[in-house]
């Protein structure tokens, strides 16, 4: 996605990369000592960095090949579709405009008319080109005046990475469509992999007006390299959350404002933000305890963090142009024979994270209103990438010839968007956001994001999504560290981990005790800002997976409770490592064949036969 990682920090933001789970754990808010942190080599850290770093080279690869390939097939679509048209090729200005409209990520294209006659161009960026992209434009000319397609490698142009696809008609001889391609997803992609795997601090301090702190105190700590974030937290450094026993009346907040020159940020029930001038988060904490509150805390940011012997049939192979040489993650967890049992229903998964791209075109239709918690007077428009990419990853558009495959065929998204531009969002907004979600008919909630620290607000929220039959998933994070990730660790989420293409955890990835279920999280293709495509890593990529999956078993069977649906993720997944439930992989990479025959394809499974009787028996009074 553009995708933002996942962040600790011991105030409240929120980073891109959690997870969710369902049974108590030893590490939930209860505890009162955190575990010690595991104390890596320096061997052990530069073996991390230089895998991640090959990591964001493999992706920035991947996306460029995404676009170009993506590219090239929309300009053959062109020239058939003008060759197709006389009203097209009377009137190429017309049908260039229409284009560009089209594709954004065109900086210009061309229409060849042939010999001797007259080409016709559209787009402000074509005239303005170096000699290199000169010399490729008039290679892509040449090839398509003798009926062969072109690419150029990349170049670039005052700063800005292009490439150049030529595309000749395959009706009318020495015509065809000449395009210049911006390849900035590719920068953008190396700029969000580098924070999302957590090779650069992030955020940095001062962006919020944050400290980095150890998890759950406010001891300050200094994060200078990326492998520092593994053991920090951040919050606001003027702001509070306080939930009182109930609200607070007009002449109580007025003589807070007077006293401590408060403002409130935010006021959700009985639960405040309080923002101060003139003191800092530690003194004001030390205040509100002699309220007796049911609890007071940092305002904490989060980061953006994706056999029996039976005869299956034939697997189900989408026709998406890039899922055959891009999407190694579907065909790794049994979705092209899942798709036989079942493709899932209208549920509604709510992506909380920086928002989602209205109007690309392997989401139309598969989206439902969101809200943007950030700015309420704006919709929940993706300023990052990193909500794009996850929206996609679940439900992109399948067998429409475009681009990618999502994981489901008719599970909607709802964009909640809760994380700003930076990728990072308060722990207020993100609650905010499962809030809305739960009460506007969310049946599944993914969280790609995270913190170390725990936030009693947060995890009200959580709560009262879980019972309201509203399945919480979230990812682990990306510092390879066992500490428990928030909201990941909490007992009522699906947490996950992630894997890579060869099947073992990915080195990036979170562990721990907590972790219920892994999924594919390395170079996963998918939608992107701009209706383009882009290769990201990390847990928050992971993330979706399960979320998806989720979303098709409670298609199969919607009588299932969130319990319920947890236990089948977790016993028919494939198991890795050792042997039942590890610190890696939990109980095992999610399989969405086993999954799906569990609950039933058609009529009910033995599986889960014992549940659907004690439902039937209780709703006739019988216990």
């Amino acid at each position: 996605m553009r995708n933002k990682t996942w962040i600790g920090t011991a105030g409240v933001v929120l980073a891109i990369a959690a997870g969710l789970l369902l049974f108590p754990r030893n590490h939930g808010p209860g505890r009162t000592a955190e575990p010690p942190v595991p104390q890596s080599s320096p061997l052990a850290a530069a073996r991390e960095s230089h895998y991640k770093e090959l990591t964001v080279r493999q992706d920035m690869e991947a996306t460029e090949r995404l676009g170009r390939m993506q590219s090239i097939r929309d300009a053959r679509q062109f020239a058939i579709r003008v060759s197709r048209s006389q009203t097209a090729s009377a009137k190429p200005d017309q049908a260039l405009l229409g284009y560009l409209r089209e594709h954004p990520e065109l900086a210009g294209a061309a229409w060849i008319a042939g010999p001797g006659g007259k080409d016709r161009t559209a787009g402000t960026a074509v005239s303005g080109m170096q000699s290199s992209g000169d010399a490729h434009w008039k290679s892509a000319r040449s090839a398509v005046l003798g009926g062969q397609s072109y690419s150029s490698p990349a170049f670039s142009v005052n700063g800005h990475a292009y490439f150049i696809i030529g595309e000749p008609s395959p009706a009318r001889k020495g015509q065809g469509v000449i395009a210049l391609v911006s390849a900035s997803a590719v920068q953008e992609v190396e700029r969000h992999q580098r924070r999302n795997l957590r090779l650069i601090p992030f955020p940095a301090e001062g962006r919020y007006r944050t400290e980095s702190v150890l998890p759950n105190t406010t001891k300050d700590i200094t994060v200078r390299k990326g492998e520092d974030n593994g053991n920090a937290s951040h919050y606001s450094v003027d702001e509070v959350v306080v939930k009182f026993r109930k609200p607070l009346q007009p002449k109580e907040l007025l003589r807070l404002r007077k006293d401590l020159d408060l403002t409130v940020v935010r006021q959700t029930r009985q639960t405040y933000v309080f923002r101060s001038r003139k003191h800092r988060a530690e003194p004001l904490m030390e205040y509100f305890k002699k309220f007796d509150p049911v609890y007071v805390e940092p305002h904490y940011l989060y980061l953006t963090n994706e056999l029996d012997g039976e005869t299956d049939p034939q697997p189900i192979v989408p026709n998406d142009t890039l899922y055959s040489r891009y999407q190694w993650n579907l065909p790794q967890i049994d979705t092209e024979q899942g798709w036989n049992v079942n493709r899932g229903s209208q549920v509604i998964v709510a992506v909380v994270d920086t928002g989602v791209q209205s109007d690309h075109p392997d989401l139309q239709g598969k989206l439902v209103p969101g809200v943007n918690i950030v700015d309420s007077s704006k919709p929940p428009e993706d300023d990052v990438g990193h909500g794009t990419h996850v929206a996609g990853i679940i439900a992109a558009q399948i067998n429409n010839h475009e681009g990618v495959a999502g994981l489901t065929w008719y599970t909607k998204i709802m964009p909640v968007k809760a994380l700003d531009s930076s990728g990072a969002g308060s722990t207020y907004s993100v609650a905010e956001g499962v809030i809305w979600a739960a009460d506007h008919g969310a049946n599944v909630i993914n969280m790609s994001l995270g913190n170390y620290a725990q936030a009693q607000f947060l995890h009200d929220a959580i709560r009262y999504a879980n019972n309201k039959g509203v399945l919480v998933v979230a990812a682990s994070g990306n510092d390879n560290t066992d500490r428990p990730g928030y909201p990941a660790a909490y007992p009522e989420v699906v947490a996950v981990s992630a894997t890579d293409p060869g099947g073992g955890k990915a080195e990036y990835s979170n562990f721990g005790d907590y972790i219920d279920v892994a999924a594919p999280g390395t170079s996963i293709a998918s939608t992107y800002p701009g209706s383009r495509y882009a290769s990201l890593s990390g847990t928050s990529m992971a993330s979706p997976h399960v979320a998806a999956l989720a979303s098709l078993i409670r298609g199969a069977n919607p009588q299932l409770s969130n319990a319920e649906v947890a236990n089948v993720l977790r016993s028919t997944a494939v198991d890795l490592g050792d042997k039942g439930k590890d610190k890696y992989y939990g109980y095992g990479q999610i399989d969405i064949r086993n999954a799906l025959r569990s609950v039933g394809g058609q009529a009910s499974s033995l599986q889960m036969y014992p549940d659907q009787v004690r439902r039937e028996l209780e709703s006739i009074g019988i216990r």
